[in-house]
Protein backbone atom coordinates (compact mmCIF):
# COMPACT_ATOMS: atom_id res chain seq x y z
CA UNK A 1 0.00 0.00 0.00
CA UNK A 2 1.75 3.15 -1.23
CA UNK A 3 1.15 6.57 0.28
CA UNK A 4 0.24 7.78 -3.21
CA UNK A 5 -2.29 5.02 -3.92
CA UNK A 6 -6.08 4.99 -3.90
CA UNK A 7 -6.06 2.27 -1.22
CA UNK A 8 -4.13 4.54 1.13
CA UNK A 9 -6.49 7.43 0.36
CA UNK A 10 -9.23 5.21 1.82
CA UNK A 11 -7.13 3.75 4.64
CA UNK A 12 -5.88 7.03 6.16
CA UNK A 13 -9.28 8.74 6.73
CA UNK A 14 -10.68 5.57 8.31
CA UNK A 15 -7.79 5.39 10.78
CA UNK A 16 -8.11 9.13 11.46
CA UNK A 17 -11.82 8.84 12.31
CA UNK A 18 -11.35 5.75 14.50
CA UNK A 19 -8.40 7.36 16.28
CA UNK A 20 -9.99 10.71 17.11
CA UNK A 21 -13.73 10.01 17.25
CA UNK A 22 -14.25 6.37 18.27
CA UNK A 23 -11.29 5.12 20.33
CA UNK A 24 -9.98 8.36 21.81
CA UNK A 25 -10.77 7.61 25.46
CA UNK A 26 -7.12 7.35 26.53
CA UNK A 27 -3.65 6.78 25.14
CA UNK A 28 -4.03 2.99 25.34
CA UNK A 29 -7.00 2.92 22.96
CA UNK A 30 -5.30 5.46 20.69
CA UNK A 31 -2.14 3.35 20.59
CA UNK A 32 -4.15 0.19 19.97
CA UNK A 33 -5.79 1.78 16.90
CA UNK A 34 -2.41 2.85 15.53
CA UNK A 35 -0.82 -0.57 16.14
CA UNK A 36 -3.66 -2.45 14.44
CA UNK A 37 -3.55 0.02 11.55
CA UNK A 38 0.23 -0.32 11.34
CA UNK A 39 0.15 -4.12 11.27
CA UNK A 40 -2.58 -4.08 8.63
CA UNK A 41 -0.57 -1.54 6.60
CA UNK A 42 2.52 -3.74 6.76
CA UNK A 43 0.60 -6.94 5.97
CA UNK A 44 -0.58 -5.36 2.72
CA UNK A 45 2.99 -5.80 1.41
CA UNK A 46 3.37 -9.43 2.44
CA UNK A 47 1.55 -10.78 5.49
CA UNK A 48 4.20 -13.47 6.03
CA UNK A 49 6.80 -10.89 7.04
CA UNK A 50 4.46 -9.50 9.69
CA UNK A 51 5.70 -12.34 11.91
CA UNK A 52 9.29 -11.12 11.45
CA UNK A 53 8.28 -7.60 12.48
CA UNK A 54 6.47 -8.90 15.59
CA UNK A 55 9.39 -11.15 16.51
CA UNK A 56 11.91 -8.32 16.11
CA UNK A 57 9.70 -6.08 18.26
CA UNK A 58 9.36 -8.65 21.04
CA UNK A 59 13.07 -9.52 20.91
CA UNK A 60 14.22 -5.95 21.52
CA UNK A 61 11.46 -5.29 24.06
CA UNK A 62 12.36 -8.36 26.12
CA UNK A 63 16.14 -8.06 25.88
CA UNK A 64 15.93 -4.36 26.77
CA UNK A 65 14.27 -5.31 30.06
CA UNK A 66 16.77 -8.13 30.66
CA UNK A 67 19.72 -5.78 30.03
CA UNK A 68 18.32 -3.30 32.54
CA UNK A 69 17.66 -5.96 35.19
CA UNK A 70 20.93 -7.86 34.75
CA UNK A 71 22.87 -8.08 38.01
CA UNK A 72 26.33 -8.31 36.47
CA UNK A 73 28.23 -6.64 33.64
CA UNK A 74 28.64 -10.07 32.01
CA UNK A 75 24.87 -10.57 32.06
CA UNK A 76 24.29 -7.18 30.46
CA UNK A 77 26.80 -7.97 27.72
CA UNK A 78 25.27 -11.40 27.13
CA UNK A 79 21.76 -10.04 26.54
CA UNK A 80 23.07 -7.06 24.57
CA UNK A 81 25.19 -9.05 22.13
CA UNK A 82 22.48 -11.67 21.76
CA UNK A 83 19.94 -9.15 20.48
CA UNK A 84 22.54 -7.37 18.33
CA UNK A 85 23.58 -10.68 16.74
CA UNK A 86 20.01 -11.82 16.07
CA UNK A 87 18.95 -8.45 14.64
CA UNK A 88 21.95 -8.16 12.35
CA UNK A 89 21.66 -11.87 11.54
CA UNK A 90 18.15 -11.47 10.14
CA UNK A 91 19.22 -8.35 8.25
CA UNK A 92 22.24 -10.19 6.88
CA UNK A 93 20.30 -13.25 5.74
CA UNK A 94 17.51 -11.38 3.99
CA UNK A 95 19.50 -8.48 2.59
CA UNK A 96 23.15 -9.48 2.22
CA UNK A 97 23.52 -13.28 2.06
CA UNK A 98 23.15 -13.53 -1.72
CA UNK A 99 25.55 -10.62 -2.21
CA UNK A 100 28.31 -12.25 -0.17
CA UNK A 101 27.68 -15.68 -1.68
CA UNK A 102 27.81 -14.34 -5.23
CA UNK A 103 30.86 -12.13 -4.54
CA UNK A 104 32.78 -15.05 -2.97
CA UNK A 105 31.92 -17.28 -5.92
CA UNK A 106 33.15 -14.62 -8.35
CA UNK A 107 36.37 -14.31 -6.35
CA UNK A 108 37.02 -18.05 -6.58
CA UNK A 109 36.20 -18.03 -10.29
CA UNK A 110 38.79 -15.28 -10.71
CA UNK A 111 41.42 -17.68 -9.35
CA UNK A 112 40.34 -20.37 -11.80
CA UNK A 113 38.13 -22.31 -9.38
CA UNK A 114 34.80 -22.72 -11.13
CA UNK A 115 32.00 -22.52 -8.59
CA UNK A 116 28.32 -21.69 -8.57
CA UNK A 117 27.02 -19.51 -5.73
CA UNK A 118 24.49 -21.00 -3.32
CA UNK A 119 21.72 -18.39 -3.36
CA UNK A 120 18.57 -18.05 -1.30
CA UNK A 121 15.30 -17.53 -3.13
CA UNK A 122 13.86 -14.99 -0.69
CA UNK A 123 12.48 -11.50 -1.11
CA UNK A 124 13.65 -8.59 1.01
CA UNK A 125 11.10 -7.75 3.73
CA UNK A 126 10.03 -4.17 3.15
CA UNK A 127 11.35 -1.75 5.76
CA UNK A 128 13.63 -4.28 7.50
CA UNK A 129 16.61 -1.90 7.53
CA UNK A 130 14.52 0.82 9.14
CA UNK A 131 12.74 -1.08 11.90
CA UNK A 132 15.93 -3.03 12.68
CA UNK A 133 17.74 0.26 13.28
CA UNK A 134 14.86 1.45 15.49
CA UNK A 135 15.36 -1.58 17.71
CA UNK A 136 19.16 -1.40 17.66
CA UNK A 137 19.26 2.21 18.82
CA UNK A 138 16.80 1.36 21.60
CA UNK A 139 18.82 -1.53 23.06
CA UNK A 140 22.12 0.33 22.61
CA UNK A 141 20.75 3.29 24.56
CA UNK A 142 19.59 0.95 27.35
CA UNK A 143 22.95 -0.82 27.43
CA UNK A 144 24.77 2.52 27.68
CA UNK A 145 22.28 3.61 30.39
CA UNK A 146 21.04 6.57 28.39
CA UNK A 147 17.41 5.50 28.81
CA UNK A 148 15.29 3.14 30.88
CA UNK A 149 13.73 0.04 29.33
CA UNK A 150 10.11 0.40 28.25
CA UNK A 151 7.87 -2.06 30.17
CA UNK A 152 4.64 -1.37 28.26
CA UNK A 153 4.71 -3.70 25.26
CA UNK A 154 1.94 -1.81 23.44
CA UNK A 155 3.81 1.49 23.68
CA UNK A 156 7.07 -0.08 22.55
CA UNK A 157 5.35 -1.89 19.67
CA UNK A 158 3.99 1.40 18.42
CA UNK A 159 7.47 2.96 18.60
CA UNK A 160 8.77 0.25 16.26
CA UNK A 161 5.80 -0.30 13.94
CA UNK A 162 4.13 3.15 13.64
CA UNK A 163 2.95 3.00 10.03
CA UNK A 164 4.01 6.49 8.79
CA UNK A 165 7.67 5.60 9.41
CA UNK A 166 7.58 1.80 9.28
CA UNK A 167 8.83 1.10 5.76
CA UNK A 168 11.11 4.04 4.92
CA UNK A 169 11.75 6.08 8.06
CA UNK A 170 12.65 8.49 9.37
CA UNK A 171 14.70 6.36 11.77
CA UNK A 172 13.31 7.45 15.11
CA UNK A 173 14.92 7.48 18.56
CA UNK A 174 13.24 6.17 21.68
CA UNK A 175 14.06 9.43 23.47
CA UNK A 176 11.99 11.36 20.92
CA UNK A 177 9.07 9.12 19.97
CA UNK A 178 8.35 7.01 23.06
CA UNK A 179 7.47 9.98 25.33
CA UNK A 180 4.86 11.06 22.75
CA UNK A 181 3.14 7.67 22.57
CA UNK A 182 3.03 7.34 26.37
CA UNK A 183 0.56 10.20 26.78
CA UNK A 184 -2.93 10.78 25.43
CA UNK A 185 -2.92 13.00 22.36
CA UNK A 186 -5.47 15.79 22.00
CA UNK A 187 -6.57 17.09 18.63
CA UNK A 188 -4.83 20.28 17.56
CA UNK A 189 -6.36 21.91 14.49
CA UNK A 190 -3.29 24.01 13.69
CA UNK A 191 -1.00 20.99 13.85
CA UNK A 192 -3.41 18.98 11.70
CA UNK A 193 -3.48 21.79 9.14
CA UNK A 194 0.32 21.87 9.09
CA UNK A 195 0.25 18.12 8.59
CA UNK A 196 -2.09 18.36 5.61
CA UNK A 197 0.09 21.04 4.01
CA UNK A 198 3.25 18.96 4.50
CA UNK A 199 1.57 15.80 3.22
CA UNK A 200 0.29 17.53 0.09
CA UNK A 201 3.70 19.06 -0.63
CA UNK A 202 5.28 15.63 -0.19
CA UNK A 203 2.76 14.25 -2.68
CA UNK A 204 3.73 16.99 -5.14
CA UNK A 205 7.38 16.01 -4.77
CA UNK A 206 6.54 12.37 -5.36
CA UNK A 207 4.05 12.29 -8.24
CA UNK A 208 4.89 15.57 -9.99
CA UNK A 209 8.67 15.75 -9.59
CA UNK A 210 10.06 12.31 -8.72
CA UNK A 211 7.81 10.13 -10.86
CA UNK A 212 8.04 12.47 -13.84
CA UNK A 213 11.83 12.64 -13.56
CA UNK A 214 11.85 8.84 -13.32
CA UNK A 215 10.40 8.50 -16.82
CA UNK A 216 13.32 10.52 -18.20
CA UNK A 217 16.06 9.10 -15.94
CA UNK A 218 15.01 5.52 -16.69
CA UNK A 219 14.84 6.15 -20.42
CA UNK A 220 18.39 7.52 -20.34
CA UNK A 221 20.07 5.11 -17.89
CA UNK A 222 18.43 2.01 -19.41
CA UNK A 223 19.63 3.03 -22.89
CA UNK A 224 22.84 4.87 -22.02
CA UNK A 225 24.77 3.14 -24.83
CA UNK A 226 22.78 5.13 -27.40
CA UNK A 227 22.64 8.43 -25.50
CA UNK A 228 24.70 11.51 -26.32
CA UNK A 229 26.70 13.51 -23.78
CA UNK A 230 23.95 16.02 -23.09
CA UNK A 231 21.38 13.29 -22.45
CA UNK A 232 23.75 11.46 -20.11
CA UNK A 233 24.42 14.60 -18.07
CA UNK A 234 20.70 15.34 -17.93
CA UNK A 235 20.04 11.74 -16.93
CA UNK A 236 22.21 12.17 -13.82
CA UNK A 237 20.45 15.45 -13.00
CA UNK A 238 17.03 13.88 -13.50
CA UNK A 239 17.90 11.00 -11.20
CA UNK A 240 19.16 13.46 -8.58
CA UNK A 241 15.76 15.14 -8.54
CA UNK A 242 13.96 11.80 -8.80
CA UNK A 243 15.57 10.38 -5.66
CA UNK A 244 15.26 13.68 -3.79
CA UNK A 245 11.61 14.14 -4.71
CA UNK A 246 10.91 10.48 -4.01
CA UNK A 247 12.57 10.15 -0.61
CA UNK A 248 12.04 13.64 0.78
CA UNK A 249 8.49 13.48 -0.58
CA UNK A 250 7.91 10.25 1.34
CA UNK A 251 9.40 11.84 4.46
CA UNK A 252 7.18 14.91 4.14
CA UNK A 253 4.14 12.70 3.72
CA UNK A 254 5.15 10.61 6.76
CA UNK A 255 5.75 13.68 8.94
CA UNK A 256 2.59 15.32 7.68
CA UNK A 257 0.25 12.39 8.29
CA UNK A 258 1.86 11.82 11.71
CA UNK A 259 0.89 15.36 12.69
CA UNK A 260 -2.69 14.39 11.93
CA UNK A 261 -2.39 11.97 14.86
CA UNK A 262 -0.69 14.51 17.12
CA UNK A 263 2.77 12.92 16.87
CA UNK A 264 5.91 14.70 15.67
CA UNK A 265 8.59 12.75 13.80
CA UNK A 266 12.21 13.69 13.22
CA UNK A 267 12.89 15.88 10.21
CA UNK A 268 14.71 13.91 7.53
CA UNK A 269 15.55 16.49 4.84
CA UNK A 270 16.44 20.17 4.97
CA UNK A 271 16.90 21.37 1.37
CA UNK A 272 20.14 19.41 0.72
CA UNK A 273 20.64 20.61 -2.85
CA UNK A 274 21.25 24.14 -1.58
CA UNK A 275 24.33 22.93 0.31
CA UNK A 276 27.63 24.73 -0.23
CA UNK A 277 29.84 21.71 0.46
CA UNK A 278 29.49 17.95 0.92
CA UNK A 279 29.63 18.15 4.71
CA UNK A 280 26.62 20.47 4.68
CA UNK A 281 24.88 18.16 2.20
CA UNK A 282 25.17 15.26 4.65
CA UNK A 283 23.77 17.38 7.45
CA UNK A 284 20.71 18.01 5.30
CA UNK A 285 20.22 14.64 3.47
CA UNK A 286 18.59 11.64 5.21
CA UNK A 287 19.28 13.33 8.53
CA UNK A 288 17.94 10.50 10.70
CA UNK A 289 20.31 7.93 9.11
CA UNK A 290 23.33 10.25 9.11
CA UNK A 291 22.81 11.09 12.78
CA UNK A 292 22.24 7.39 13.59
CA UNK A 293 25.62 6.40 12.11
CA UNK A 294 27.25 9.41 13.79
CA UNK A 295 25.94 8.52 17.26
CA UNK A 296 26.18 4.71 17.14
CA UNK A 297 29.20 4.12 14.89
CA UNK A 298 31.33 7.20 14.16
CA UNK A 299 31.59 8.60 17.70
CA UNK A 300 32.16 5.17 19.35
CA UNK A 301 35.02 4.63 16.89
CA UNK A 302 36.61 7.85 18.09
CA UNK A 303 34.99 10.28 15.69
CA UNK A 304 37.30 13.08 14.61
CA UNK A 305 39.02 13.43 17.99
CA UNK A 306 42.14 11.41 17.15
CA UNK A 307 44.93 11.91 14.65
CA UNK A 308 44.56 12.11 10.89
CA UNK A 309 44.89 8.34 10.48
CA UNK A 310 41.93 7.77 12.80
CA UNK A 311 39.90 10.48 11.10
CA UNK A 312 40.51 8.94 7.68
CA UNK A 313 39.69 5.43 8.93
CA UNK A 314 36.49 6.49 10.64
CA UNK A 315 35.34 8.56 7.67
CA UNK A 316 35.73 5.66 5.26
CA UNK A 317 34.04 3.25 7.69
CA UNK A 318 31.01 5.50 8.17
CA UNK A 319 30.49 6.18 4.47
CA UNK A 320 31.16 2.62 3.31
CA UNK A 321 28.75 1.22 5.90
CA UNK A 322 26.20 3.87 4.90
CA UNK A 323 26.54 2.85 1.27
CA UNK A 324 26.23 -0.84 2.14
CA UNK A 325 23.16 -0.11 4.27
CA UNK A 326 21.42 1.14 1.13
CA UNK A 327 21.78 -2.10 -0.76
CA UNK A 328 23.69 -5.32 -1.41
CA UNK A 329 25.56 -4.14 -4.49
CA UNK A 330 29.08 -2.88 -5.12
CA UNK A 331 27.55 0.24 -6.67
CA UNK A 332 26.30 1.40 -3.27
CA UNK A 333 29.68 0.75 -1.70
CA UNK A 334 31.31 2.77 -4.50
CA UNK A 335 28.80 5.57 -3.87
CA UNK A 336 29.78 5.61 -0.19
CA UNK A 337 33.49 5.53 -1.08
CA UNK A 338 33.12 8.52 -3.41
CA UNK A 339 31.31 10.53 -0.74
CA UNK A 340 34.09 9.68 1.73
CA UNK A 341 36.60 11.09 -0.76
CA UNK A 342 34.48 14.24 -1.06
CA UNK A 343 34.21 14.63 2.72
CA UNK A 344 37.80 13.93 3.78
CA UNK A 345 39.46 17.19 2.59
CA UNK A 346 36.86 19.23 4.50
CA UNK A 347 37.44 17.16 7.64
CA UNK A 348 41.24 17.27 7.48
CA UNK A 349 41.22 21.02 6.81
CA UNK A 350 38.69 21.48 9.62
CA UNK A 351 36.14 23.01 7.26
CA UNK A 352 33.46 20.34 7.69
CA UNK A 353 31.38 22.64 9.90
CA UNK A 354 31.82 25.85 7.93
CA UNK A 355 28.26 26.17 6.65
CA UNK A 356 25.98 25.50 9.58
CA UNK A 357 23.26 28.04 8.77
CA UNK A 358 20.81 28.05 5.86
CA UNK A 359 22.27 29.64 2.75
CA UNK A 360 21.41 33.26 1.97
CA UNK A 361 22.37 35.61 -0.85
CA UNK A 362 23.30 39.28 -0.73
CA UNK A 363 23.65 41.89 -3.43
CA UNK A 364 27.41 41.69 -3.66
CA UNK A 365 30.10 39.54 -5.24
CA UNK A 366 30.10 37.08 -2.32
CA UNK A 367 26.84 35.66 -3.66
CA UNK A 368 28.61 34.57 -6.85
CA UNK A 369 30.94 32.40 -4.77
CA UNK A 370 27.99 30.99 -2.83
CA UNK A 371 26.15 30.05 -6.02
CA UNK A 372 29.27 28.46 -7.51
CA UNK A 373 29.72 26.43 -4.32
CA UNK A 374 26.10 25.24 -4.52
CA UNK A 375 26.44 24.29 -8.17
CA UNK A 376 29.76 22.49 -7.67
CA UNK A 377 28.38 20.55 -4.69
CA UNK A 378 25.34 19.57 -6.71
CA UNK A 379 27.57 18.46 -9.60
CA UNK A 380 29.65 16.27 -7.28
CA UNK A 381 26.46 14.80 -5.85
CA UNK A 382 25.10 14.02 -9.33
CA UNK A 383 28.37 12.28 -10.25
CA UNK A 384 28.06 10.04 -7.18
CA UNK A 385 24.38 9.36 -7.95
CA UNK A 386 25.44 7.72 -11.22
CA UNK A 387 26.96 4.85 -9.20
CA UNK A 388 23.89 4.72 -6.96
CA UNK A 389 21.57 4.38 -9.98
CA UNK A 390 23.70 2.06 -12.13
CA UNK A 391 23.09 -1.68 -12.05
CA UNK A 392 26.82 -2.45 -11.82
CA UNK A 393 30.19 -0.77 -11.40
CA UNK A 394 30.96 -1.46 -15.06
CA UNK A 395 27.75 0.21 -16.17
CA UNK A 396 28.55 3.28 -14.05
CA UNK A 397 32.03 3.66 -15.58
CA UNK A 398 30.64 3.11 -19.08
CA UNK A 399 27.99 5.78 -18.44
CA UNK A 400 30.60 8.27 -17.21
CA UNK A 401 33.02 7.41 -20.01
CA UNK A 402 30.40 8.13 -22.65
CA UNK A 403 29.75 11.57 -21.15
CA UNK A 404 33.35 12.53 -21.91
CA UNK A 405 33.87 10.63 -25.17
CA UNK A 406 30.59 11.15 -27.05
CA UNK A 407 30.96 14.92 -27.36
CA UNK A 408 27.47 15.55 -28.74
CA UNK A 409 25.41 18.18 -26.90
CA UNK A 410 22.07 18.41 -28.65
CA UNK A 411 18.45 17.45 -28.17
CA UNK A 412 17.65 13.75 -28.35
CA UNK A 413 14.35 11.90 -28.56
CA UNK A 414 13.92 9.34 -25.79
CA UNK A 415 11.97 6.09 -25.55
CA UNK A 416 9.42 7.79 -23.29
CA UNK A 417 8.44 9.78 -26.40
CA UNK A 418 9.86 13.03 -25.07
CA UNK A 419 12.92 15.12 -25.89
CA UNK A 420 15.71 15.01 -23.33
CA UNK A 421 15.26 18.65 -22.26
CA UNK A 422 11.46 18.89 -21.93
CA UNK A 423 11.30 18.50 -18.14
CA UNK A 424 13.88 21.21 -17.35
CA UNK A 425 11.23 23.92 -16.96
CA UNK A 426 9.36 21.84 -14.37
CA UNK A 427 12.58 21.21 -12.43
CA UNK A 428 13.43 24.92 -12.61
CA UNK A 429 10.01 25.86 -11.23
CA UNK A 430 10.43 23.33 -8.41
CA UNK A 431 13.88 24.70 -7.49
CA UNK A 432 12.47 28.25 -7.53
CA UNK A 433 9.70 27.29 -5.10
CA UNK A 434 12.06 25.40 -2.79
CA UNK A 435 14.60 28.24 -2.79
CA UNK A 436 12.01 30.79 -1.75
CA UNK A 437 10.69 28.62 1.09
CA UNK A 438 14.01 27.19 2.27
CA UNK A 439 13.52 28.59 5.78
CA UNK A 440 10.13 26.81 6.08
CA UNK A 441 9.17 23.16 6.37
CA UNK A 442 6.99 23.44 3.24
CA UNK A 443 5.87 26.26 0.91
CA UNK A 444 2.09 26.07 1.39
CA UNK A 445 1.70 27.58 4.85
CA UNK A 446 1.76 31.31 5.41
CA UNK A 447 0.08 33.95 3.28
CA UNK A 448 -2.33 32.78 0.58
CA UNK A 449 -2.15 29.22 1.92
CA UNK A 450 -5.54 28.35 0.45
CA UNK A 451 -4.48 29.46 -3.02
CA UNK A 452 -1.14 27.65 -2.77
CA UNK A 453 -2.88 24.49 -1.58
CA UNK A 454 -5.26 24.64 -4.54
CA UNK A 455 -2.33 25.12 -6.93
CA UNK A 456 -0.54 22.09 -5.46
CA UNK A 457 -3.63 19.91 -5.82
CA UNK A 458 -4.11 21.17 -9.37
CA UNK A 459 -0.48 20.33 -10.21
CA UNK A 460 -0.92 16.83 -8.80
CA UNK A 461 -3.98 16.27 -10.99
CA UNK A 462 -2.59 17.92 -14.12
CA UNK A 463 1.11 17.01 -13.97
CA UNK A 464 1.31 13.94 -11.74
CA UNK A 465 2.55 10.60 -13.03
CA UNK A 466 0.27 7.78 -11.86
CA UNK A 467 1.19 4.81 -14.02
CA UNK A 468 4.49 2.95 -13.73
CA UNK A 469 6.48 4.64 -11.00
CA UNK A 470 4.39 4.48 -7.86
CA UNK A 471 6.88 2.66 -5.68
CA UNK A 472 9.16 4.71 -3.46
CA UNK A 473 12.87 4.06 -4.11
CA UNK A 474 13.80 3.66 -0.45
CA UNK A 475 11.22 0.89 0.07
CA UNK A 476 13.85 -1.50 -1.35
CA UNK A 477 16.30 -0.61 1.41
Amino acid sequence: MFFNSFAFAVFLPIVFVLYWFVFNKNKNTQNAVLIIASYYFYSCWDWRFLFLLVFSTFLDYYTGIRIEKAKTAMGRKLWFWMTITINLGFLGIFKYYNFFSDSFSNLLNGFGMQTSPLLLNVILPVGISFYTFHGLSYVIDIYLKRIKAEHNFVDYSLFVSYFPLLVAGPIERATHLLPQVKVKRTFNFEKAKEGIYQFIWGLVKKVVIADTCATYANAIFDNHESMNSLSLILGAVYFAFQIYGDFSGYSDMALGMSKLFGIDLLRNFNYPYFSRDIAEFWRRWHISLSSWFRDYLYIPLGGSSGGNAMKIRNTFIIFLVSGFWHGANWTFIAWGFINALYFLPLLLLKKNRSNMEMVSLHRDWSSVKVLLNILSTFALTCFAWIFFRAKSIGEAFDYIGRIFTNGIFQSQYLENERYNYEILFLIGAFVFVEWNCRTQVEPISGRYSGLKLAMCIASIIALGTFSDYKEFIYFQF
